[in-house]
C-alpha cells in the first residue's frame, strides 16, 4: 500500500467489481456504486480494454475468470451476511475493507458494519466517498488499525464492537499477503467471538503440480514486483485443519470453479484456472 492510498491489488479488485457491472456476461454480483467510488463512468469502464498497461483496471477487462471470481466472492460473502442477519446477527466486521461498498448499500437498518483497514487507506477512501457524493450511513463505523502499533481486538473495542454478541466477519483478498502467524492470530480472535461466530475468507491455494507451481510462481512474481508479495498458501485440507483447530465446525470450502458455478452455468464461467479458494466457516 502506498502512503495515502489503497494497495494496487485493492484497486484491481475494485475495478473488477465495477467492470463486472458493464461487462457482457451473466451478472453475478450487483453493485450500483462500484464505479462511483472509483470516480469512473460506465463509458470509461467499457473503454478499459484500451487502457495503458499500468492502469489498475486493465486486468478487470482482460481477465474474465479473475473478474468473475472477485464478483462471486463478494456475492458469496453478502449472501452469508444476509443469512446471518436472518438468524439474528446484528454486527459484521469487514477486514481489509479497501474499496468495498457493502456498508453504503447495507439493506439492513439494524446491522452495524465495522470497516477495518489501515488509517491511510481509510482516509483516502473517505475522500473518494466525499468526492463521489456517497453518504456515510449511520450504521457504519470506520475502524482504523495500524498493525505495526495497534491490535485488532483493541481497535474493535474502541469502535464499540461487542465481543459478547454474535458477529460475522468478512475477510477477502487479504490472507495471501499475511504470514501464517498473522492469519492464525486473526482466526483465533474471530473464534473467540460469542457464538454464533462466522467468517468468510479467501486464501491462496498451494500448488500441487508442476504446471500449477509454474503458474503460481509467475503470478507471485508479478505482485511482488509492485511491492505486495504473497506470503501464505494453504491446501484445502490445511485450511480446514486450521479452522477446526480454533473450533469452527461447519466449513464450506469452494474452489474458483465451484464458487462461480454456484451462480452461473459452469461451461460459461470459463473458470478452469488454478486459483484461490473461498471458505465460509462458523461455530
Amino acid at each position: 500500500m502506498e502512503l495515502g492510498g489503497p494497495s494496487r491489488t485493492a484497486l484491481v479488485a475494485a475495478y473488477a467489481r465495477a467492470y463486472h457491472q458493464v461487462a457482457n456476461e451473466p451478472r453475478v454480483f450487483t453493485d450500483p456504486i462500484a464505479g462511483r467510488i472509483l470516480g469512473v463512468t460506465d463509458g470509461e469502464l467499457t473503454e478499459l480494454d484500451t487502457a495503458g498497461t499500468d492502469h489498475p483496471g486493465l486486468g478487470a477487462a482482460s481477465n474474465r475468470p479473475r473478474r468473475l471470481f472477485i464478483a462471486a466472492r463478494s456475492r458469496f460473502a453478502e449472501d452469508a451476511v444476509h443469512d446471518a442477519v436472518a438468524a439474528g446477527v446484528r454486527q459484521t466486521v469487514i477486514l481489509g475493507a479497501g474499496l468495498d461498498t457493502f456498508a453504503y448499500r447495507n439493506p439492513y437498518p439494524d446491522l452495524r458494519v465495522y470497516e477495518v483497514d489501515h488509517p491511510d487507506t481509510q482516509a483516502w477512501k473517505r475522500e473518494r466517498l466525499a468526492i463521489a457524493g456517497i453518504d456515510l450511513p449511520d450504521t457504519l463505523t470506520f475502524t482504523p488499525v495500524d498493525f505495526e502499533t495497534d491490535t485488532l481486538a483493541a481497535r474493535l473495542a474502541d469502535a464499540g464492537f461487542d465481543r459478547s454478541a454474535a458477529a460475522i466477519f468478512v475477510w477477502l483478498g487479504v490472507t495471501i499477503y499475511l504470514t501464517s502467524a498473522a492469519i492464525q492470530s486473526t482466526i483465533e480472535l474471530i473464534a473467540g467471538q460469542a457464538a454464533p461466530a462466522e467468517v468468510i475468507l479467501d486464501y491462496g491455494q498451494a500448488a500441487a503440480t508442476p504446471e500449477d507451481r509454474a503458474e503460481l510462481q509467475a503470478r507471485a512474481e508479478r505482485v511482488a514486483a509492485i511491492g505486495e508479495p504473497w506470503l501464505s498458501y494453504f491446501t484445502p485440507d490445511e485450511m480446514t485443519e486450521t479452522l477446526r483447530g480454533f473450533g469452527f465446525t461447519r466449513i464450506d470450502d469452494r474452489s474458483v470453479r465451484d464458487l462461480i458455478a454456484g451462480y452461473i452455468d459452469a461451461p460459461s464461467s470459463n473458470a478452469n484456472f488454478f486459483g484461490p479458494h473461498v471458505v465460509r466457516a462458523s461455530r
